[in-house]
């Protein structure tokens, strides 16, 4: 099976219902079905190997995506904010590509690369164009149906590779098809190149909701669009919570009383917020959604009547699920293991692996799945008696701040090449606004030479973005390693 099927049913189902909306334009299924034919007949006579999306969230985004599934092409969508270096190393990665929305920078930053550049309009014009003519024929297999980069810690991002069955598993197994109203309209605003924004289209599309595309999230902007298009359902990182919750305290018009669901995921959120929001939203109905990119988004969930119970319960035991990422899916094995790999029991905390149909753990270069199918996520947590789960940080030491994950050894690289700085650790820290923020220890030289914290922050913030910059900083005579000489940062954890 292909993911174009999903789009292919909703068209067969209902030609004529609204299927998407963006900055105006309103898509019909019938419609959104034809470009997406054209666009996979364009993408077939340019011989690419990769269709790549270097741009913000519009329509050009799903008539890629099926584009690209009904040419049998991975589609590849691409992190428009990454750094020039990186972002030229990835081009080069999936070159000759097809590539929608920058051309100028992929231009430049990838002359020889042989890709076919085209803006959105002119993308979205050609697949229009090209319909007419298009094929119907289906392609099957276990073809790539995604591509992902995922950060980079300390190693350069792997290519996280996601098959139809993956993302058909996760969508056959946790959405009923044709299962929305007319009305109900998914107010999307998460990046095209976050596997949530992929997932928000193909469950959408599946239930036939109408998607509401945000291309660049604001908190004024999202709100208009919550009132003008009705919005019924949601999906939010914590910090953009955080932020029109923010704008709503301010004053800004807030018709919601549409909105009957919000769903939010990608980091950690801070129970003061969500706490917050249950209050402020009394009739809408919140889901945390707890997955990764290899695992084709979702793999565990805190439902909306268990966020209410823990919410008003007098037993501390169940209001401390409102922390928790809630239940493994029916569709997916869960298991908390040590270092050695050994399964271990409720309240004890390891390593989270998954098993499942959307399971993908596979990677451009090398499969990461064990010999029985598990894929260790290399996130820590624990279950509690009920079989919720508890996360407690990255075992690989990442730091994810408001969805976007960081690298520490990024931040330490920068921060060495200051005269007076000895050593350096980056450590994600507890932030209400952004669920976890920057901590970085220093060890320094004793001398005139001896910055300031803003001398430091001004450091990172000259050679890295702004979300690298640390919100806290303390001064140590020694960072705690061990005998290996590995760097202890859980020990510099602690310090904050």
């Amino acid at each position: 099976m292909n993911i174009a099927l999903l789009l292919q049913m909703a068209a067969d189902t209902d030609p004529g219902r609204i299927a998407l909306v963006c900055d105006g334009r309103r898509w019909s299924y019938g419609a959104l079905q034809a470009a997406a034919r054209g666009a996979a007949a364009n993408i077939v006579a340019g011989g690419c190997a990769h269709v790549a999306l270097l741009d913000e969230s519009s329509e050009a985004a799903p008539i890629a995506l099926f584009g690209a599934a009904l040419a049998g092409v991975p589609y590849v969508p691409l992190n428009y904010r990454l750094a020039d270096t990186d972002l030229a190393a990835l081009l080069q990665r999936i070159a000759p590509a097809c590539v929608i929305g920058d051309i100028d920078r992929v231009q430049r930053l990838d002359p020889e690369g042989g890709h076919t550049c085209l803006g959105r309009d002119a993308f979205v014009a050609a697949a229009e164009a090209a319909a007419d003519g298009a094929s119907d024929e289906e392609r099957e297999g276990e073809g790539i149906a995604a591509q992902i980069f995922t950060s980079g810690t300390t190693a350069a991002p792997k290519a996280a590779l996601l098959r139809h069955s993956n993302l058909l598993g996760y969508i056959l197994g946790t959405v009923e098809f044709c299962s929305a109203a007319e009305d109900d309209a998914q107010l999307v605003c998460v990046p095209p190149y976050h596997i949530a924004g992929i997932s928000a289209l193909l469950s959408s599309i599946y239930a036939m909701r109408r998607l509401v595309l945000l291309p660049a999230f604001d908190p004024d902007d999202w709100l208009e669009l919550v009132a003008t298009e009705k919005v019924t359902n949601a999906f939010l990182v914590p910090t953009m919570l955080a932020r029109i919750i923010e704008r709503i305290d301010a004053g800004a018009p807030a018709a919601l009383d549409s909105l009957q669901a919000i769903a939010y995921g990608g980091g950690r959120m801070p129970l003061e917020l969500i706490r917050r929001a249950l209050d402020l939203f009394p009739t809408a109905s919140f889901t945390n959604a707890y997955g990764l990119t290899e695992t084709s988004s979702t793999i565990a969930l805190l439902g909306p009547e268990e966020h209410r119970l823990a919410q008003t319960s007098d037993d501390p035991a169940v209001r401390a699920r409102l922390g928790s990422v809630g239940r493994p899916l029916p569709t997916v094995e869960l298991e908390i293991r040590d270092e050695e790999g050994r399964p271990l029991s409720a309240g004890e905390r390891g390593e989270i692996y998954v098993r499942g149909e959307q399971v993908s753990g596979e990677y451009r270069e090398r499969s990461a799945l064990d010999a029985e199918g598990w894929f260790p996520t290399r996130d820590a947590g624990w279950l509690d008696e009920e079989g919720y789960l508890f996360l407690t940080g990255r075992a690989d030491d990442v730091i994810v701040r408001g969805g976007e994950n960081i690298s520490p050894g990024e931040i330490e690289d920068v921060l060495m090449t200051h005269p007076a700085i000895v050593d350096a650790a980056a450590v994600g820290v507890p932030s209400v606004e952004w669920g976890e923020a920057v901590g970085v220890a220093v060890v320094v030289k004793p001398g005139p030479e001896t910055p300031g914290d803003e001398e430091l922050r001004a450091l990172v913030k000259d050679r890295l973005r702004s979300s690298r910059v640390p919100e806290r900083i303390v001064r140590l005579q020694a960072l705690p390693y061990n005998e290996m000489g590995k760097l202890l940062r859980r020990k510099v954890r602690e310090v904050f």
